[in-house]
């Protein structure tokens, strides 16, 4: 087992970070992965991410970003190479699924593998 990760970049509210947070706690409690959060909401966070406001704000004209931000959320955990692909896959696929249409939580990620 190896330490690994998953970085995620979100434009979102407190509320859209619980989600994102929920859906990979789930996916990796099914896969017997216990995770360690940090989330960072500062400047330079914002300053990394400003894309994902502007993504946000292209996708949904003339509607305000309410209390959404620039968020990064990074997971850390010890796993196998398998069990790591497979979480980051099922996240990729839970973040946006596949079909026409605009995800409701602008992100990026970034993996630690």
């Amino acid at each position: 087992m190896r330490r690994r990760g998953i970085v995620l970049g979100l434009y979102a509210d407190d509320e859209g970070v619980a989600r994102v947070r929920a859906l990979v706690d789930g996916l990796a409690a099914r896969r017997g992965v216990r995770l360690s959060w940090q989330v960072t909401r500062d400047s330079a966070t914002a300053e990394d991410y400003d894309y994902l406001a502007a993504q946000w704000a292209v996708e949904n004209p003339g509607h305000a970003p309410g209390a959404r931000a620039a968020v990064e959320v990074r997971a850390a955990f010890r796993s196998s190479l398998k069990t790591w692909r497979t979480l980051r896959t099922r996240t990729l696929d839970g973040l946006c699924p596949q079909g026409p249409h605009v995800c409701a939580i602008p992100w990026s990620a970034g993996f630690g593998g």
